[in-house]
C-alpha cells in the first residue's frame, strides 16, 4: 500500500491532512502505528465519517520513507 504514496499526488502531515479531509481531497489515509493517538485518532475518525479508507503503517520512519521525506511522518494522504 504504500507504494501508492511514492507514484501519486499526496500531502503529508497534520494540518494539511486535515485540510484534505476537509476539503474532500482526501483519497486515502495513511496513519504510522508509533504516532501519538491524539494526533491520529481524530483523523481516523474524521476519514471514517467521510468514507475515506485508512491504512496503517508499521512506523513513522517508514510513513515518511514512502512519502519521499528525510524524517518520519505520523500521517499522511494521497489526493
Amino acid at each position: 500500500m504504500l507504494k501508492e504514496l511514492e507514484h501519486t499526488d499526496k500531502v503529508v502531515g497534520v494540518k494539511q491532512v486535515r485540510r484534505a479531509l476537509a476539503n474532500g481531497q482526501a483519497k486515502r489515509l495513511y496513519l504510522a502505528r508509533d504516532a501519538d493517538p491524539q494526533l491520529t485518532q481524530p483523523l481516523e475518525r474524521q476519514a471514517g465519517e467521510q468514507g475515506v479508507d485508512v491504512t496503517w503503517t508499521e512506523s513513522m520512519k517508514a510513513l515518511g520513507r514512502a512519502c519521499g521525506i528525510a524524517v518520519g511522518a505520523a500521517v499522511a494522504a494521497a489526493v
